[in-house]
This record gives C-alpha cells, sequence and structure tokens, in this order.
C-alpha cells in the first residue's frame, strides 16, 4: 500500500493540521478511495466495516464543505445506537478541532430533548444522530430541512437489523431533492440495495477489495482490558513472556511518543519509531533494536514497513490496528525462519468486534485470555531465575559466598532457606506493592448478585447508624463509580451487603478497604453466596 499523503487528497490546512494532532499518518484505503468522491458531490455506496475509519472518510469531505457563517443544519449523519453517534460526534469534533465556528450536535434518545432544541434555536451545522430522535425533531419542527446538502447513513445495514427502515424511508423522503446522499455499510443486503436504487442519484459504489491474507502460524492471544489499565497490563505480559526482542504497535504517532516515555520510567530498555523522526534517528534506533542494546522497539504501521529483524520473540498491539491488513503485516513480523512467535492484542470495548473481524478476515482463532495476576508473573520470575542456578552451581566457585551466608546464619537466628528466599525475592524485585491494574479477569464466584455484578459485604450497619445513603455516597465519592452503577443495598444491624459492577469491583475493593464510612473504618470483600 503506497503511502497516502494527507495534502494530495485534503485541502482544507486546519484538518490537515487536526489530522497530524492526533498523530495519523496516512489515510486509510476507504478514505483515500471515498474522501475525493464524496467531496466532488457523487452520492456514494460504500462497503466497509467497523474500525476502518470510514468516519474520517465521510467526515473529512462534509468539514471541508460546511460554510461556517451560515448557521443551518447543513449535514446530518444518522447512527444506529447512541454510543456511535456520540463517537462519530467526537471524531467531527477532533477533525474540526482548528475550524472556528463550526456547531456539531449529537441527538439521540435517552438525552433530555428540551436540550437539543435549545442548540438546534442557537444554530448547528452538522446533526450527528439515532433516526428515532431525529423523527422526534422532524415532527416537531425543530430541525429545519431546507439548507441540508448532505445525509449520511453509517452503518446502515445494523440500522435496518434494529427495524429503522420505516424511520429511515420518511427521513430521506423529507430531505432536499438536490442533497447528496451517502450510505455506509459493513454488508450490502438487497434492503440496502433497494434504499440505494430509490433514494440515490447514479451512486458511485466504493469497495475496498481485501486480498485473501492468511497469517504464519504464531500463538496469538488478546486480553480485555480498560483503557486506564493498558499500560500495566501490557508490563505484565512483557515481564511474565520477556521477550529477547519485542515490538509494540500503535496507531499514533503521540501514542508511540508517551508510551516509551512510560516504558522507560518502567525500567524498560524502549525506543519509538514514527513519521516525525529523521532518517539519521530512525537508523539509530534500528540499529539499537537489530544488535539487541533496545529490547522493545514501539512504532506505528508505516514506519515499520522497512522492519526486517528475524529475532523478534513477540508482537503486541497495544492499540488495535485499523484495518484488518495492518493485523496481519504486524504480527508477521514474529515466527520468522521456523521460529516460534507470539501476537498480543490489547482489547478496550467495541474494539471486541473488530477482533471479531480480524479472525474472519485472516482464518484464524485469536484466543481470549486473563491479564496475568501479579502472582502469575512473580511465579514465572521466579522460575526463570531459579534455573540460571543451576548453571552457576555446578560451573562456579561459591565458597567465598557460603563463608559469607554461614556468617550470617551464626549471627542471626535463621537459616539458609531463609537467606535463599531473601535473595530471591531480592533478585525479582517487589512489584505487588507497585502495581495499580485491577485483575479485571478474577473470578470472584458467585456472590448471589444479579448478573454482571459481584455482592461486596461490608462491617458496617444499622447498629453504627449507618444508612443505605451512607454506603453508596461514600463509594461513589471515593471510587468515581457513578452511584446510578451501584446495585441493591442490603443493611442488617451490624452489616452491609452492596452490589456493585463486575468491572469495577476490585477497584471499589482496593479503594474502599482504606476508607472510611462516617468516621468508621471498614472490612469489604466478596460476599459469600447467598
Amino acid at each position: 500500500m503506497e503511502n497516502k499523503q494527507f495534502n494530495n487528497f485534503i485541502k482544507s490546512t486546519e484538518i490537515i493540521k487536526a489530522i497530524e494532532e492526533m498523530g495519523f499518518e496516512e489515510l486509510s484505503p476507504i478514505q483515500a478511495a471515498a474522501i475525493p468522491v464524496i467531496f466532488n458531490g457523487s452520492d456514494v455506496v460504500g462497503q466497509a466495516q467497523t474500525g476502518t475509519g470510514k468516519t474520517a472518510a465521510f467526515a473529512i469531505p462534509i468539514l471541508e464543505k460546511i460554510e461556517k457563517d451560515n448557521r443551518d443544519v447543513q449535514a446530518v449523519v444518522l447512527c444506529p445506537t447512541r454510543e456511535l453517534a456520540i463517537q462519530v460526534a467526537n471524531e467531527f469534533r477532533e477533525l474540526a478541532l482548528f475550524m472556528h465556528g463550526i456547531k456539531i450536535l449529537p441527538i439521540y434518545g435517552g438525552q433530555e430533548i428540551s436540550k437539543q432544541i435549545r442548540s438546534l434555536k442557537a444554530g448547528t451545522q452538522i446533526i450527528i444522530g439515532t433516526p428515532g430522535r431525529f423523527m422526534d425533531h422532524m415532527r416537531r419542527k425543530t430541525i429545519k430541512l431546507n439548507k441540508i446538502k448532505t445525509i449520511v447513513l453509517d452503518e446502515a445495514d445494523e440500522m435496518l437489523n434494529m427495524g429503522f427502515r420505516e424511520d429511515i424511508e420518511s427521513i430521506l423522503k423529507e430531505m432536499p431533492e438536490d442533497r447528496q446522499t451517502v450510505l455506509f455499510s459493513a454488508t450490502m443486503p438487497k434492503p440496502i440495495m433497494d434504499i440505494a436504487k430509490k433514494y440515490q442519484n447514479d451512486p458511485k459504489i466504493i469497495k475496498v477489495v481485501k486480498r485473501e491474507l492468511t497469517v504464519p502460524k504464531i500463538e496469538q492471544y488478546y486480553y480485555e482490558v480498560r483503557p486506564k489499565n493498558k499500560e500495566e497490563a501490557l508490563c505484565r505480559l512483557l515481564d511474565m513472556y520477556n521477550p529477547k526482542l519485542a515490538l509494540i504497535f500503535c496507531n499514533t504517532k503521540r501514542q508511540v511518543d508517551e508510551l516509551v516515555s512510560a516504558l522507560q520510567l518502567r525500567g524498560y530498555f524502549a525506543e519509538g519509531l514514527h513519521g516525525d523522526l529523521k532518517q539519521i534517528q530512525r537508523d539509530r534506533v534500528m540499529n539499537s533494536f537489530r544488535n539487541g542494546r533496545t529490547e522493545i522497539l514501539v512504532a506505528t504501521d508505516v514506519a515499520a514497513r522497512g522492519i526486517d529483524v528475524d529475532d523478534v520473540e513477540a508482537v503486541f498491539n497495544y492499540d488495535v490496528p485499523q484495518d484488518d491488513e495492518y493485523y496481519v503485516h504486524r504480527i508477521g513480523r514474529t515466527g520468522r525462519a521456523g521460529r516460534e512467535g507470539r501476537a498480543f492484542t490489547l482489547v478496550v470495548g467495541r474494539e471486541l468486534n473488530k477482533i471479531r473481524d480480524i479472525q474472519r478476515y485472516c482464518k484464524t482463532k485469536i484466543h481470549v485470555q486473563p491479564i496475568p495476576s501479579i502472582d502469575d508473573v512473580s511465579s514465572v520470575k521466579a522460575e526463570k531465575t531459579l534455573d540460571k542456578l543451576d548453571s552457576i552451581i555446578e560451573n562456579e566457585d561459591l565458597k567465598k559466598m557460603i563463608d559469607l551466608i554461614e556468617a550470617k546464619v551464626n549471627q542471626k537466628d535463621y537459616t539458609t532457606l531463609d537467606v535463599a528466599a531473601a535473595f530471591l525475592k531480592l533478585s525479582m524485585g517487589d512489584n505487588e506493592e507497585n502495581s495499580k491494574i485491577e485483575n479485571e479477569s478474577m473470578n470472584f464466584g458467585d456472590t448471589g448478585a444479579e448478573h454482571g455484578m459481584v455482592r461486596l459485604f461490608i462491617n458496617l450497619g444499622k447498629n453504627q447508624k449507618i444508612r443505605p445513603g451512607d454506603i453508596l455516597g461514600a463509594i461513589a465519592g471515593e471510587t468515581g463509580v457513578p452511584g446510578k452503577l451501584i446495585g441493591s443495598i442490603d443493611m442488617y444491624d451490624k452489616y452491609t451487603f452492596v452490589e456493585v459492577p463486575r468491572e469495577h469491583a476490585i477497584e471499589v475493593i482496593n479503594i474502599m478497604k482504606n476508607a472510611k464510612i462516617k468516621g468508621k473504618t471498614i472490612n469489604i470483600e466478596p460476599a459469600n453466596k447467598r
């Protein structure tokens, strides 16, 4: 795939500046194919999966064509869910960071409609919304449709699956006849093509054809993590597998720089590689990686194209790649020349769908794994340290060391086993106190809570003049978990049971064990089954 320079496709210097600020180095295939066509005003049917960069494919030409001084609605993007609407609106805002005078408004159900109406009256040029709420505003006549130039149906197949066909057709019928209609869908079933035929004018079909790719025999794993825990999860995997050379991929230049700094602060021999580096810097970093002085290389996809090192034992996808092909290219950097290789991918939230897409595309299996616990890492470190002892015992003269240990044993009330254990702990480093990650894969068993929740025991109750509101306020205030996510609170004379979301349970336990409720120290732990 040849390098796609932004200024060959994008006219707005403000948008180019925003893209560079976001840290991306090139356009994805769907962006390079769609941006010029959409900018020229043609109707489009685009086939693209989630995570291929399709949002920017329609957002960039829309932003380039917006009349900043005109406060009327000029573009509408319809999405199947509120989550996607929020995500798309955020991407529009990031791309419009340096474009002053552009207002982007997400509208969806569950949000107070009066606030949306006030924002619409104040003037907005771009609306990102769900079909149901957009129809609601149409009925109320709070959205003026006459100046709309572009309407985008994002994830159109998903909207049809959710029963929005009637709403979509009603919306399209009310739009100005001379509008541009852009439709993006992961699949192209007959109902989608029927809508295209009925409501589009000679649409251009854009489908980025993917080559059939299979991956070499590499062990592939993925780990579900929360964003704030990615760095710690990565470090545990590095410590657990201790690869001789490791390659870590990030999606942006900024993320490369941030991760390299974080790894160096933790004592890893890590360097970064991305498009902002001068050739002399690239050569220095690559030479250092090839000869083993740098054990970990953090890179973007573009920068990594020239990497040809046979001894890479593991590839880590710190960010899930934007394109399925990128995944294949990334993990193909390990397991070369008949060697074993491993690939690890950290997955956050909706990215799980992308992992499924990659598996289908690559015809491969990526196995889900729990994040290694502190005990797992410590056990592996201990085994590796003990394995080194055999060679030292057999080949080294240890008489002086034995004399020193005997003197220490005679001086103190220690055994030689105590001294050996202390040396082992010293050589491994004590990382238990420094770890901050919640082990999200911890198995609480059945605590008697509702599905998705964990029931916790607290050793305070009515006799201590504690009310349910005190429990709720303390947990929400100390941990930052929203009060609305906390489940039932069952209070008894001497103790209380409270249900919290499973993904927050470790966090709540770790923080609350050092907290007080109404000045009283508490004991908090997972409850036994009812």
